[in-house]
This record gives structure tokens, sequence and C-alpha cells, in this order.
């Protein structure tokens, strides 16, 4: 069962939401090479995926907005913040996972190079890739930080997370309870769609996942 972050199980009736956001488009996305940590800005076609996007978002009223620190997710949350006013807290904790030598490859490269291991990381068992975080890592980092913010919110209050694909299914599989073995389960997201989760008597429910598009190819660090 899901808890919050003082340990309590969230109550009935609060009916708050968090809508995590992943990024509009970047080149490394688009040339299937994994960013992780890297700091990369936004394509063109990016940042009109964040425009449209936030003006669909803008639609919800959420009452707040966290993000990743680094430019692709910040740039998108800027866009969802012209439309509502709201000021985005930034966040180092919700960058995409640390991959350490992986970091910079494409996924062929990563196959041909890291085979075993990329392998074992599909199969659901813990894997530092490249050296770098595990995914329970990333989200002992990231959970905490999102249930600090929701506990914030007004009863029916939404929150807004802009993060990376690989962060957002960890938070979400934190958050939900599930085994960390089965975060794979849960399929990776286009750019700049999200996922919904609603708060109920049992915890954390996931509503929606990979929404506001019509099916797309998941480009990025998660496919």
């Amino acid at each position: 069962m899901a808890v919050s972050a003082s340990g309590q199980v969230p109550g009935p009736g609060r009916g708050r939401r968090v809508i995590l956001w992943r990024h509009g488009q970047t080149s490394w996305n688009v040339e299937r090479r994994f960013q992780g940590s890297t700091d990369v800005e936004l394509t063109e076609t990016g940042v009109a995926q964040a425009r449209r996007a936030a003006r669909l978002l803008a639609g919800l009223k959420p009452d707040a907005i966290i993000a990743s620190d680094l430019k692709r997710a910040a740039h998108t949350a800027a866009e969802l913040a012209a439309l509502t006013g709201l000021e985005p807290v930034y966040d180092e904790a919700l960058r995409e996972t640390y991959a350490g030598v992986w970091q910079g490859l494409t996924h062929d490269e990563i196959i041909a190079r890291y085979g075993d291991e990329y392998t074992a990381w599909k199969l659901g068992e813990p894997v530092r890739r490249g050296g770098g975080e595990l995914e329970t890592e990333v989200a002992d980092r990231a959970a905490p930080v999102v249930l600090r913010h929701t506990e914030k919110l007004p009863d029916g209050g939404t929150l807004v997370v802009v993060s990376h694909g690989g962060t957002i299914r960890t938070t979400i599989g934190r958050l939900l309870g599930l085994d960390p073995r089965n975060w794979e389960g849960l399929g990776g997201l286009t750019n700049c769609c999200w996922s919904v989760l609603g708060e109920g008597a049992r915890g954390w429910r996931l509503l929606e996942h990979n929404a506001g598009t019509l099916p797309e190819p998941v480009l990025g660090d998660d496919d």
C-alpha cells in the first residue's frame, strides 16, 4: 500500500491528483541516444510539443508545478508556467537516472557493448546501468519530493511533475507499491505525454498512462 512521506496512508476524500509529465523531444531522443543526467536542450519540435501539451494541462487548473532542473524538463515546465502564472519549483532529485558510461551511447551501441547488462535490466534485475544508479535509488530520491509537494495541496488539488521517462516510471512504481521487478510493466512515455495518479482510500491509483496524444513511438532512455 502506498504511503505518504510522513508514513500515513492517504485518506479518502482528499481527491488530490499528481500529473507526471515527460519533457519534450530532444535531438538525443531522435537519435535513440541515452541521455540520463546529460543536460540536453529541447528541439524545435520539443518546444512545440511542450506548448501544445501545456495548453491541455492548463485546463486542469494545476495548483503547483515541480520539475527537474535539467534544461529539457525546465523548459517544458516553463511553457505551463507561462499559461498558469505558477512558479515552478526545480529540484535535482527529479533528474533522469544517472547511467555512467551508457550516457551518450545509442541504443544499438549499448546492446553491442553491454548486451548482458541491458538484458538483465529488462528482466527486472537490479542493474547499475553503465555503473550508474539503480532504479530503486532513483525512486528513493524522486518519490519523496513528489509526496512532499503533494501534501501541500488543498483537497482536490493537482500537482504537475515535469520530469523524465525513467524517473517517472520508477516514481509511479514506488507510489503504487509495485515490486521493482515489475516496474518495467509500466510502458514508456512519449515525449510530452503524461500519467495521472489519483488519491484513494487505499493509496495512489494509476488513472491514466501515456496520455495526451494518439499512440506514438516512445523515443528515450527506457524504450
